[in-house]
């Protein structure tokens, strides 16, 4: 069953040993990150809930999503990519003709509408509003990393609503508190949020903002995945989760937020008023550099009575964001596959980051099909920043490195297969790029090579066990000894 609140899943998650109470006293400046990041790094990290926070009356939880049994309990379903699944079947949805197929279709018809957002009258998050002296001081905001340039709000859900077609995003950005009502808003360049606000930044105009922390957890997940563009971010929450989100209107701005969030800041983002953002230390292990970005004034605060602050650490890998990253892999399987229906599998390694690099599996049925793959999914949405495509036969395991590195070792040849394209797009956040947003891209082609690729020597037979072989030393294992588990 769908939670429909962050205290839902809580309850869940302690109930099953998921969550640990800390409540000794704790200090959000440093300390509580290096807590998370110290247990995330152990790899047996349960949720962890600050009970008391020195300076506040508002609880912390952190690494809430830190494991793929959590995500799972989370968005209740074992297979990930069935959020893929139900999406493409969205797409290929038509209005079959006749009466009888239209009857047919109408149990679908249902469904789908069941996932929509439905705007109700009054929700927990509006048990408390503050539209006469907000203040961002009155919450637990971490600074993480000692050369971080201050606290920074790095779980806040960022609503805008695109001012052409009024089509509602979710992004996840950082953003730096300046002082009790001024903060950074970190948008980077590539993401839908940005694009909102180059738009208005042609009207001279602020664009109204809400900054949500802590929500159901298939909200939390949409506000993470990149999902394809056009479509509403609250619609994809009610896909993930099999029922539609409920939202209220905020206070001070024109935009809808969760019911049951935990607190809401609403402000407006000024497009001629950029700070010195950063420096912060992020996901890739690195300090970005300080950049100027544009400021976030806020206008009001909604919240619940006794809310919970929600929040997320990065660093140098694995940490928390390394399993939604794992989730939205599987998640967009189905997909890639749609566009590109040759791809068996795909793997995006959590140590390069989720943008870094990526590994396809294909079929391969013409020469210079793995080319064609790499230069298809560069044209995919945020695939355009990964940096490294490596593409391998169907019967690579994209998942194991040991079979990814003998592919590449042994099936491509660096000068014939290594594809090398400079000046494209790059994440903001990539340390070795020479440019911010801008560098080269590689892909390694190490599918099996036919004459027509430039293959000029016989083509090597890969060694395999013979059947008769496996067979005899099947049934005599136990003869020999062994456990039947080696």
């Amino acid at each position: 069953m769908a939670f429909d609140s962050l205290l839902e899943y809580i309850n869940a998650i302690d109930s099953l040993g998921e969550l640990k109470r800390v409540t000794v006293e704790v200090n959000s400046e440093l300390e509580v990150a290096e807590i998370m990041r110290r247990m995330m790094y152990s790899g047996k990290s349960p949720a962890i809930l600050f009970e008391n926070v020195k300076g506040y009356d508002i609880p912390i939880l952190g690494n809430a999503f830190g494991s793929l049994n959590r995500l799972q309990i989370a968005l209740d379903i074992k297979d990930f990519s069935d959020i893929g699944k139900r999406i493409v079947d969205l797409t290929k949805l038509k209005m079959p003709s006749g009466v009888l197929n239209k009857l047919r279709m109408l149990p679908k018809l249902s469904e789908i509408s069941e996932y929509g957002p439905k705007i109700i009258d009054k929700g927990p998050v509006q048990e408390k509003i503050n539209t006469t002296n907000p203040s961002f001081d009155k919450f637990p905001i971490l600074k993480s990393f000692t050369k971080d340039a201050g606290r920074f709000i790095t779980f806040g859900m960022t609503i805008t609503k695109h001012p052409e077609t009024e089509i509602r995003n979710i992004g996840l950005y950082r953003i730096q508190i300046l002082n009790e009502k001024k903060a950074i808003m970190h948008w980077q360049t590539h993401k839908r949020g940005a694009q909102h606000y180059e738009i208005m930044k042609d009207s001279q105009k602020p664009i109204e903002v809400a900054v949500v922390i802590g929500s159901d957890p298939g909200t939390i997940f949409s506000s993470i995945a990149p999902v394809p563009e056009g479509l509403d971010k609250f619609l994809f929450a009610g896909i993930s989760r099999k029922k539609g989100i409920k939202l209220v209107k905020c206070s001070t701005v024109d935009l809808e937020v969760p019911a049951n969030a935990e607190i809401v800041f609403e402000g407006t983002v000024d497009p001629n008023n950029l700070e010195t953002e950063g420096p912060f230390g992020d996901h890739t292990g690195y300090y970005t550099p300080p950049d100027l970005f544009p400021t976030f004034t806020l206008t009001g605060i909604m919240q619940k009575e006794k809310p919970i602050y929600l929040t997320t650490v990065v660093g140098k890998p694995i940490l928390e964001d390394a399993f939604f990253g794992k989730v939205i892999e599987r998640s967009f399987l189905p997909l890639v596959q749609m566009f590109q229906p040759e791809v068996v599998d795909y793997s995006m390694p959590p140590a390069g980051w989720f943008q870094g690099l990526a590994i396809f599996s294909i079929r391969k049925r013409y020469p210079g099909q793995a080319k064609k793959v790499m230069m298809g999914l560069w044209g995919m949405g945020q695939l355009s920043l990964t940096k490294i495509f490596v593409v391998v036969d169907y019967d690579i395991n994209v998942h194991n490195m040991d079979e990814v590195i003998w592919a590449i070792t042994t099936r491509a040849d660096p000068k014939r297969d290594t594809v090398i394209i400079e000046n494209t797009p790059t994440d903001t956040l990539d340390p070795a790029s020479p440019f911010v947003n801008l560098g080269s891209k590689m892909g390694i082609d190490a599918t099996t090579k036919w004459k027509e690729e430039g293959y000029q020597r016989e083509i090597q037979e890969e060694v395999k066990v013979d059947e008769e072989t496996k067979r005899i030393v099947d049934d005599k294992w136990s003869v020999y000894g062994f456990d039947s588990t080696t």
